[in-house]
């Protein structure tokens, strides 16, 4: 049996749409930090619109996808980070929605069904303030971001050290 060993990191939403590129500006801040830190080996950073077939695309095959996007909450609290992770083929569903007309909740399910899922699935879903036309994130959604890269580096060392436990010796 093989062990699948490689990481995705996606970025979801729209930079033009104010707080709904909060999963650029996380994986441009990551971009950023492997300059001096490198990332494990095998880890792709992705910019995605949210489209599911593209999601589906960029975490086929993958031991570990951790996807960033913005998430409206009724009520909200612009900022709060929810994560969520994959449960036995099921994305719990959160008290958010995406920000986008297919959500991913229908990229996990079309997923599912194709048998495409990747090994471990984790959601972190910022809740925003502003999704007008303009780029810049509102100051809620942007004090998120820095915690939330060093919530997706500790994943990431996780799933490192799990994945060397898990080799033969």
């Amino acid at each position: 049996m093989r062990t699948r060993t490689r990481i995705a990191v996606i970025g979801v939403g729209n930079e033009f749409r104010r707080d709904d590129g909060v999963g650029w500006t996380v994986l441009a801040r990551l971009r950023e930090r492997a300059e001096r830190r490198p990332l494990p080996p095998g880890t792709v950073l992705a910019t995605c619109d949210g489209d599911p077939g593209r999601l589906i695309g960029l975490w086929e095959g993958v031991g570990l996808a951790l996807v960033v996007d913005a998430a409206h909450a009724h009520p909200g609290t612009p900022g709060r980070v929810h994560r969520l992770e994959l449960d036995s083929g099921h994305l719990a569903q959160p008290p958010t929605t995406s920000s986008h007309g297919l959500g991913l909740g229908e990229a996990v399910e079309l997923a599912r069904a194709l048998g495409v899922l990747p090994d471990r699935l984790v959601v972190y879903a910022v809740e925003g303030a502003d999704s007008a036309l303009g780029t810049g994130l509102s100051p809620a959604v942007e004090a998120a971001v820095e915690p939330l890269v060093r919530a997706v580096e500790s994943e990431l060392a996780r799933h490192g050290e799990s994945a060397g436990r898990r080799r033969p010796a």
